[in-house]
């Protein structure tokens, strides 16, 4: 799809961001992906376990040694831990009959006989008393006795949980994520009531924290690299292709090797000129040249400024252009249906399916022999799981284009990840060999080797799938991503950690605005338990990032290692590392 990046980014071999996480052994929790890492060894071995509410307080309702627990007064000869323990007994039978201030007044009582030596119980009659709180929506209580719960007992699950669930009613929402940091590490990460919690307050402060860099951030304007693999994803774009012979000056058209100069009139001329020169931070402004003098290529340069503000981030203003062009009865119909899908990707990003699906239709609609346009619609049903739908487009896609390698390889991979999903054996080989005709035909492809290489690392066939990324480092030496993926490869297949990180380090070596390799590094050093230097890389990808659902995801990785941090401060605790 078009738009400044994929939902699921376009790394040059269509690994989704959450199949990375699981490359390098992540948890994966609802989307969230690398929230917590964990051994891949670990993840393997165990499943998450324990979905029950944590509710009933601590202890039985039966008597104590020495005591009658059915009296209202417990024996005078007994102990003050016994008379204490009696008083929780009291307190627990209040509680489970829904008499909750009679409950709190039992556990008042136990508190203030417990001798103070006693931490363990006194422990628990906090936590016991903080969950009847709990019943009347008393969120600040149940903050306070959950703590003086921890702080006799530092690695109580019960009472870190329950604080962290009061904590998000009061909405503090990072000293709620630390406790649930702190229950997911005690808990081996084998609960999913606590991970779901986790997930959901990481997603919440992600969005938050984007919402509020994102509106603020200067623009960015990607690489050469990655402006060059954007274009190349449209083969029906008229203001992509090179200067025509018809747009060039006279005097000009027989300067062979030598940069075209073009009419001072035109602002879009000039601008294509810059595009053919890589010298990309001036096109904007020529295309406002060209809209404001109201030129020949008003059209035309509508839509590469809007293109531009879409590669760098700034949606708000691609926008209107992109509603211009498309409303434009007069322009090029090739235009138009480049606007929608261009406006129809953003949509995507901005997570509006409906008004996604509805603009790729109607480029379909404008432009009945269009390409792009059933490649991008594609690419979209895949993102929205209609893999019968997206392989029905790129067999358009393919009967206008039938040269298309992307577009062939693109089908292979949909209907690989179709197989391989729905545990097809005989579907997964076909799609297999399907790769192979493509490669076969197609041997100058890139992005055929890197999306089987990706089918290959999901068979455990990791020797071909690397051979497959040597090809691809071949054919595009200056993709970064290839060589994250190769990276990525070398530690699941060999446990290589030095040559996996080497890897990744070259591709920021050859692009240093790869925002997907500062994330991956960082996923790798919160394994290796580096946290400082994993915060450090996802800050530096969300200075970066060209979407705020980009930022927001992020964010919400950032958030979860700088939480690891503070856990291991506070409680001791931290994960297995690599």
């Amino acid at each position: 799809m078009a738009a400044s990046k994929p939902v699921e980014p376009d790394t040059g071999t269509g690994l989704p961001r959450w199949q990375v996480a699981l490359l390098v052994g992540t948890p994966i929790v609802l989307g969230v992906g690398a929230i917590y890492l964990w051994n891949r060894s670990r993840t393997k071995q165990t499943r998450a376990k324990g979905s029950g509410e944590r509710k009933t307080p601590e202890g039985s309702a039966s008597p104590v040694q020495g005591q009658d627990a059915a009296k209202d007064n417990p024996e005078p000869n007994l102990s003050p831990l016994d008379k204490a323990q009696a008083a929780k007994n009291k307190g627990n039978k209040y509680f489970k009959a829904g008499k909750y201030e009679n409950a709190i007044r039992c556990y008042t009582e136990a508190i203030s006989l417990c001798p103070t030596e006693q931490k363990s119980d006194l422990s628990t009659f906090y936590q016991n008393r903080a969950a009847a709180y709990e019943q009347l929506s008393k969120w600040t209580e149940v903050v306070q006795d959950c703590t003086k719960a921890v702080e006799f007992n530092p690695r109580y699950i019960k009472a870190l949980f329950r604080r962290a669930k009061a904590l998000e009613k009061l909405d503090n929402k990072k000293e709620c994520l630390e406790d649930v940091t702190a229950v997911c590490i005690l808990e081996a990460f084998q609960n999913q009531q606590s991970m779901l919690l986790a997930d959901k307050v990481l997603k919440q402060l992600g969005k938050e924290k984007a919402k509020e860099k994102y509106k603020n951030r200067e623009p960015l304007m990607p690489s050469p690299q990655f402006i060059k693999s954007y274009f190349s994803s449209f083969t029906d774009d008229i203001i992509s292709q090179p200067l025509q012979k018809g747009e060039k000056k006279d005097e000009d058209k027989d300067k062979e090797g030598e940069a075209v100069e073009v009419s001072e009139s035109s602002g879009y001329l000039k601008a294509k000129q810059y595009m053919e020169e890589e010298n990309y931070d001036k096109i904007i402004s020529e295309c406002t040249k060209e809209i404001d003098s109201e030129g020949r290529y008003t059209a035309e340069a509508l839509l590469l400024r809007a293109t531009f503000y879409l590669l760098i981030g700034i949606s708000t203003a691609a926008e209107p252009d992109l509603d211009r062009v498309i409303n434009m009865k007069d322009a090029n119909v090739k235009l138009r249906a480049n606007a929608l899908i261009k406006r129809g990707s953003m949509y995507m990003q901005q997570q509006q399916p409906l008004l996604s699906t509805q603009d790729f239709n109607m480029a379909a609609e404008s432009d009945t022999r269009n390409p792009d346009v059933y490649h991008h619609r594609g690419q979209l049903k895949i993102l929205l799981d209609q893999v019968d739908e997206a392989v029905s487009d790129f067999d358009e896609c393919i009967l206008l284009r039938p040269d298309y390698a992307l577009a062939q390889a693109q089908k292979c991979f949909a209907l690989y990840r179709q197989a391989y999903t729905g545990n097809n054996p005989s579907q997964v080989q076909i799609a297999m060999d399907g790769f192979e005709a493509v490669i076969k035909r197609f041997p100058k492809c890139a992005e055929g080797y890197a999306l089987y290489a990706q089918a290959l690392t999901d068979q455990q066939q990791f020797g071909k799938a690397d051979e497959m990324y040597d090809k691809c480092i071949e054919l595009e030496p200056d993709n970064a991503t290839t060589y994250v993926h190769k990276g990525l490869l070398q530690l699941q297949w060999k446990q290589d950690l030095d040559l996996g990180l080497d890897l990744i380090s070259k591709a920021i070596e050859i692009d240093n605005k790869c925002d997907f390799a500062y994330e991956t590094m960082g996923t790798i050093e919160v394994q290796r338990g580096n946290l400082d230097k994993a915060i450090d890389m996802f800050n530096k990808a969300i200075n970066l990032a060209k979407s705020e659902m980009e930022m927001a995801h992020l964010y919400s990785l950032c958030d979860a290692a700088y939480a690891q941090t503070e856990v291991a401060r506070k409680y001791g605790l931290k994960p297995p590392t690599l």
